[in-house]
Parts: structure tokens; C-alpha cells; sequence
């Protein structure tokens, strides 16, 4: 029998059931060394602690706004067309009422310029004026917030990154001609991990600060074409 002929055949075998076994076993560790978003959040430190607390507040805030202004947003035709006839047939206390029981900011302005019928049309207007600013600033109540949170949240990101590098090329000189390379990376990537989450922080609440500065643009202009159109009215018995 050739024994040197079975030799050739299963030394190559036994090579590549070797270099099999060794993907597999890499493989294996590569899994393992999968992390999860938590697992990273966990990895970045006692700053993720404001930044989650940031991402709170930005939620919050953009979810209570955005209901808010978006009440205040609604056109009620009727409203304006009930104004125009109870001034027309003399009815100022129906007018009244009809804005006392509409709780919205275009009632509460039309309210005072009603109240304020008989006087100088540039009183008028100028008081209408002073409640339209007052009902602005309540719509735009905490939006500053929001600002304030897109650009904080990436520079304390980045001041997160900031410490874990120092941290980590302390380390690295603390262990003198022993440098592991898997620690230093190990301390760079979660180093990295808090400027990641400050963007993603920052960024959301941008996009959520200029949806509710949009949002109000549109209920300014609708405030500003309903009192004009109030003004007018109060023009036509003079003509």
C-alpha cells in the first residue's frame, strides 16, 4: 500500500479543516464583539448623562409646541364672518361674547380691538398690535430652548471626546514601551461615542426648532390678514 500517497491526501485535509475551524472561531469572537446602540450609549461616559437629559427636554418641548401652535393655527372662517355681522348691525356685546368664548389668540386680539371701537382707528390698531406681540411670545415659549440645545449638545459631545483622548493617551503613557494597541483604540472609539451622540442630539433639535419657528411664521401671518381684515371693516361705515 502507498502510505506516502494517503499522506499527501490527508495532510491538505487536515489543513483545511484546520483553516475552517479558525474562520469559524473568528467568526465566533467577531459576534461577540458586536455592540449594541445601549452597550455604546453605556461606553460613552458620564456625558451621555446631559445629553439624554438634553434629548428629553427637546422631545418634550417640540411635542407640547407643536400642539400648542398648532391650535392656534386653525382658521375658523365663521368666527370672522359672525364679527363682521354683529358690528354691521350694531351688536358690540355679541361681538364680545362670540371672542370670550373662542379661546384662541386671533379671538383674544380681535376681542381688544372690539373693546376698543369708537376710539382713533390708530388706537385701535396699535392695541390689537400690543395683544398680537403677547400672544406671539406665549406661542414662542421655550422654542429658544430648542436653539439652545442644538448647539450646546455637539460641543459637550465633543468635550466628552475631548477627556476620553486625553484620557486615553494618558494611559498610553503610563504604560511606557507596553503599549497595547487594542487599548488605545478601545479608548478612542468610546471617546468618539459622545461626539456622535451629541450630533445626532444637536441635529434633531435643530430640525425640530425650525418646524416650530416655521409654525409660527404661519400663524403670525394668519393673525396679521385677520386683524387687517378687521381693521377694514371698521373702515367701511365711514365710507
Amino acid at each position: 500500500m502507498n502510505f506516502g500517497f494517503l499522506l499527501q491526501i490527508t495532510q491538505p485535509l487536515g489543513s483545511y479543516a484546520d483553516t475552517l475551524n479558525r474562520a469559524a472561531i473568528e467568526a465566533t469572537q467577531a459576534s461577540e464583539i458586536k455592540l449594541s446602540i445601549w452597550d455604546l450609549a453605556l461606553k460613552g461616559g458620564w456625558i451621555m448623562i446631559p445629553l439624554a437629559i438634553m434629548s428629553v427636554f427637546a422631545v418634550y418641548i417640540f411635542v407640547e409646541r407643536y400642539i400648542v401652535i398648532n391650535r392656534a393655527a386653525k382658521d375658523e372662517p365663521n368666527f370672522m364672518n359672525n364679527i363682521k355681522d354683529f358690528i354691521h348691525n350694531g351688536r358690540i356685546d355679541s361681538a364680545l361674547s362670540l371672542c370670550k368664548n373662542n379661546h384662541s389668540p386671533l379671538a383674544r386680539m380681535i376681542e381688544k380691538g372690539v373693546n376698543r371701537i369708537g376710539k382713533p382707528l390708530s388706537d385701535i390698531n396699535a392695541a390689537i398690535e400690543n395683544v398680537g406681540k403677547l400672544e406671539v411670545s406665549k406661542l414662542e415659549k421655550n422654542i429658544a430652548g430648542l436653539a439652545t440645545i442644538a448647539g450646546a449638545a455637539p460641543m459637550i459631545g465633543f468635550l466628552g471626546t475631548v477627556i476620553g483622548m486625553v484620557r486615553a493617551f494618558y494611559d498610553m503613557s503610563m504604560a511606557g514601551n507596553n503599549i497595547d494597541i487594542a487599548l488605545l483604540s478601545g479608548g478612542i472609539y468610546q471617546a468618539m461615542i459622545t461626539t456622535v451622540a451629541g450630533l445626532i442630539v444637536g441635529i434633531i433639535a435643530y430640525i425640530c426648532y425650525n418646524i416650530l419657528v416655521a409654525r409660527v411664521e404661519k400663524v403670525i401671518f394668519l393673525l396679521e390678514a385677520r386683524t387687517t381684515e378687521f381693521i377694514d371693516l371698521l373702515h367701511e361705515p365711514a365710507s
